[in-house]
């Protein structure tokens, strides 16, 4: 069986703020509970005005604060940005507040631009370096404290949070292996070395304390709507988010274009394609059937949906058609 989650990037929308982002966010999590998600993940990044999530464990907080059995977790905490005891008296807060539905996954990228991971974290040119020797003193911090500890997470000591491992490259995958830890590739917006990190995680796994065999997970975008029309067009607000992006103009999520003829320059059409080719576009029955070739292909334990969609009821739609194929693919259900 493979699970469904979602991760969202709490998307705020031209018009819109951040208050009636988190607002929007905290509803598509209710609804997701009810409909049978395994997880609602959040995504840490910084200096984006269309992305609300920067204070990641705050957000998180709020979305648990809000449901009551879905897990609720980062996806993920972006490790060079901070202190390995923060991040573990963060989620130990978290996980002391709502036991048994907090997961924390770790990427090794600063989810910003440089002058802002500057900003963020003055030595941030090393942090990257250290990434393995954070990940395993950010592990420790969740052991049981020793006698005669100095440093001790509290919360945190003792507590069983979940840690998970992200990445878009052959690093994390390697790292996720060598410390039996699930893995989870972005391929919602870097697919190029999936296949290659997925066969790496699995063959180089050794199983560990918390995992006897390797889980890896997948991004996945959707965007589903009762006509393939209507959801191309919903799709069309993340490509000019993406096109922006790499035109050094961040902005909020904007509304949807009929056609976007005229707004991209060829080359930036096959760039963003490229970036977003791990997508499902269409009625319910084409995203079935891209979703079931995707997991055939890839064979991943677990699917991360997103969909970064203007209007918030035509987002509810378009997790809600997911919801009902994940149960004709049986995913399994929530808290597994």
């Amino acid at each position: 069986m493979t699970a469904l989650s979602i991760l969202d990037l709490v998307p705020i929308i031209e018009g819109g703020d951040a208050r009636l982002a988190f607002r929007n966010s905290l509803d598509l999590a209710q609804h997701a509970e009810r409909w049978g998600y395994r997880r609602f993940w959040l995504a840490e990044h910084h200096n984006m005005p269309g992305i609300g999530s920067s204070a990641t464990a705050v957000a998180i907080g709020y979305i648990a604060g809000g449901t009551s059995t879905i897990r609720v977790g980062a996806g993920g905490i972006m490790l060079p940005n901070h202190a390995p005891l923060v991040v573990a008296e963060q989620f130990g807060t978290l996980e002391s507040l709502y036991p048994g539905r907090i997961d924390l996954g770790l990427g090794r990228a600063p989810g910003t631009d440089q002058l802002t991971a500057r900003a963020l974290r003055r030595d941030f040119l090393n942090s990257a370096e250290r990434f393995p020797q954070d990940v395993v003193e950010l592990q420790r911090y969740f052991q049981p404290a020793e006698p005669g500890q100095s440093v001790i997470a509290v919360p945190g000591a003792g507590l069983r949070v979940p840690i998970w491992l992200l990445g878009s490259s052959l690093f994390s995958a390697q790292l996720a292996a060598s410390l039996g830890l699930p893995f989870a590739f972005a391929s919602h917006f870097a697919p190029d070395h999936l296949m290659e990190a997925l066969k790496l995680y699995r063959s180089l796994f050794r199983p560990s304390g918390v995992l006897e065999k390797p889980y890896a997970m997948a991004g996945f975008n959707v965007f589903a709507a009762d006509s393939e029309a209507e959801a191309r067009r919903l799709f069309t607000s993340v490509q000019q988010q993406f096109v922006r992006l790499r035109r050094g103009r961040p902005g909020p999520l904007p509304p949807p274009l009929e056609t976007l003829e005229g707004f991209w320059t060829p080359a930036e059409k096959f760039g963003v394609e490229h970036a977003l080719s791990c997508s499902a576009v269409g009625t319910p029955e084409q995203v079935e059937a891209a979703l079931r070739a995707f997991i055939a292909e890839t064979g991943v334990d677990e699917i991360m949906a997103t969909g970064q969609i203007y209007d918030h009821a035509a987002r509810l739609r378009s997790f809600e058609i997911l919801a009902e194929i994940g149960q004709r693919l049986g995913a399994s259900a929530p808290g597994a």
